[in-house]
């Protein structure tokens, strides 16, 4: 009954420090991105930044998470990245030195606090904000009872035999503590369980530091296991440098371990405190120690682990990233940044095959069309990925990104599909029979192919900033545009009515170049629609638009 209701005990710890880590990346996990890159100007603003926000995460793995994936997109170097890491090992010390003291009775206090803010909280924010409460209430709760069940084990000789066993040779306290870590996926709850322990006098404090010590190797495997990439030796860097640190400092500190046991206790009689004391200091004095060296640890990481050339697939994912599924704001992102590559594509797709069309290139018409394969294939993944991320707990805002996600994805892959499947084969049809646009007629179409390119880019701008008025812009092209196609159309006519010879060989193709860029440019202001909705613009936008298209049709008797 001891064993179940200790495991009860940590499995609620881990559940309390997922409430917290979650609720603080759903309320800020976008600006702590942003703030994240801003700090990365040197090494110490790097560390700052590092200590910062994995105290506010408790977790240094979150913020290995961020960082790597600002290394792996090149947007960071390798110093700036260690430094955060030395950082976010300190962070993770400061909420075990908080809990090292007795604040269990303020458990009641956050439940209530959480429960109100998360059930009547009017934004998602406040909402996030109260799983945090609720969290930090769990983990509260969870020390009382690790402390509570350990308490009448006191006198089982059996438990401290069986204790004393396995936490009698350093070395294996180490390999124990790491391995433990490991499973868990958190030093701060196996720190915390180490300082139950200690409190308890179930282990003495020589194995309760030494278990530490294997926390913090532990922690710094899971990087290592998890965020790398195994098609890239490069992205072992960050997780490899941070092992070395724990790897060094715990070498240099293990052989002391019986000076520290005998005078860290006489200085703090509190074991749990102690031990809190000893994580924070051991962390510290290895950041103290390695900020000065980084320069050089990076220059043998980079040489050890090169940055593998690779050919470039246009059809594979650049930012998909399955580690980032966890974290529902930084998958998003990369969701978002997936959909922009893709995007790209489809830019590129419909400069090239306006230019073939406008000089009769067929190779250019070649490469649009097999660039719709690499769309199609990015369309794919991008579903999958968002798929597999709302399989997970997604709160409202969340789920509506997911969803624009995917549609505006859907709506770049139709475009393709109109490029691959009708411009091309109009460009090629052209491009056979030896056909030539009017000067005037070919003025046009470039003229609206360019509107079309600006649109697509300024729909860019809108699905990542959400921007309300850029979003009412995009919507006035869409009326401006048809008017355009309207006039466009009515001086093709007149053109004809002139008997122009490259008028009347090209009419057919002219004016189905002009209906396919409309409907493109239909499917760009797809993504206006999502944002005026929430601005709660949407339903005044239609009613205006049912009337202007009410008033262009012909009066009763008008032919």
């Amino acid at each position: 009954m001891v064993l179940l209701d200790l495991l009860g005990g940590v499995a609620l710890l881990l559940w309390g420090l997922h409430m917290v880590h979650s609720g603080i990346l759903r309320a800020f996990g976008p600006d702590l991105r942003r703030l994240l890159g801003k700090a990365l100007n040197n090494r110490f603003t790097a560390f700052g930044a590092g200590l910062g926000l994995t105290a506010l995460l408790q977790s240094s793995t979150a913020t290995g998470l961020i960082t790597s994936s600002f290394t792996a997109e090149g947007l960071v170097s390798l110093v700036p990245a260690l430094a955060i890491m030395l950082g976010a090992n300190v962070g993770t010390t400061l909420i075990v030195q908080v809990l090292s003291f007795n604040i269990a009775a303020v458990a009641p206090v956050l439940f209530v606090i959480g429960l109100v803010a998360f059930r009547t909280g009017p934004r998602s924010r406040i909402k996030d904000l109260g799983r945090v409460s609720i969290g930090l209430g769990l983990m509260l709760l969870s020390l009382h009872i690790l402390l509570d069940t350990l308490a009448p084990a006191e006198n089982a000789p059996g438990v401290r035999v069986f204790l004393s066993a396995i936490t009698g040779d350093p070395i294996l306290c180490i390999l124990i503590g790491a391995v433990v870590t490991w499973l868990v996926h958190s030093s701060v709850a196996s720190v915390l369980l180490v300082m139950s322990l200690a409190y308890s006098q179930f282990i003495t404090p020589y194995a309760a530091f030494a278990l530490v010590l294997g926390a913090n190797l532990g922690s710094a495997i899971n990087p290592l296991v998890e965020g790398a990439r195994r098609d890239d030796p490069a992205s072992y860097r960050l997780p490899l440098g941070n092992l070395i640190n724990r790897i060094v400092g715990i070498l240099l500190v293990a052989p002391f371990l019986r000076v520290i046991t005998d005078h860290l206790p006489a200085w703090q009689p509190d074991l749990a405190k102690a031990t809190a004391l000893f994580h924070i200091a051991f962390n510290v004095a290895t950041a103290l120690l390695f900020i000065g060296v980084l320069d050089s640890l990076a220059k043998v990481l980079k040489k050890a682990l090169p940055q593998r050339v690779q050919e470039t697939d246009p059809s594979r994912p650049r930012y998909l990233d399955e580690s980032a599924l966890e974290t529902p704001s930084l998958a998003l992102a990369d969701a978002a940044r997936e959909v922009l590559h893709m995007g790209d594509h489809v830019e590129v797709m419909l400069r090239k095959v306006m230019a073939a069309m406008m000089t009769n290139d067929r190779a250019l018409v070649y490469e649009a069309s097999q660039r719709d394969n690499s769309v199609d294939s990015l369309d794919e993944a991008i579903k999958l990925y968002v798929t597999k991320l709302t399989r997970g707990s997604l709160d409202e805002r969340e789920g509506k990104r997911a969803m624009e996600i995917v549609a505006f994805a859907i709506n770049l892959e139709h475009i393709g599909d109109i490029i691959d499947k009708n411009l091309s084969e109009l460009a090629t049809k052209k491009i056979k029979r030896r056909l030539q646009f009017s000067l005037e007629g070919a003025e046009e179409l470039s003229a609206f192919h360019k509107r079309t390119i600006d649109s697509l880019r300024l729909a860019f701008g809108i699905f990542m900033s959400g921007d309300v008025n850029e979003a009412r812009k995009l919507l006035g092209e869409k009326a401006a545009l048809r008017a355009a196609e309207l006039a466009a159309t009515e001086r093709h006519l007149d053109r004809l009515r002139e008997g122009r010879p490259e008028t009347i060989e090209t009419t057919s193709l002219h004016l189905d170049v002009l209906r396919d860029l409309r409907r493109i440019h239909s499917h760009i202001c797809s993504v206006a629609y999502p944002v005026l909705d929430a601005a709660g613009e949407l339903e005044a936008y239609r009613a205006s638009t049912a009337e202007t298209d009410l008033a262009a049709l012909p009066a009763p008797g008008r032919p």
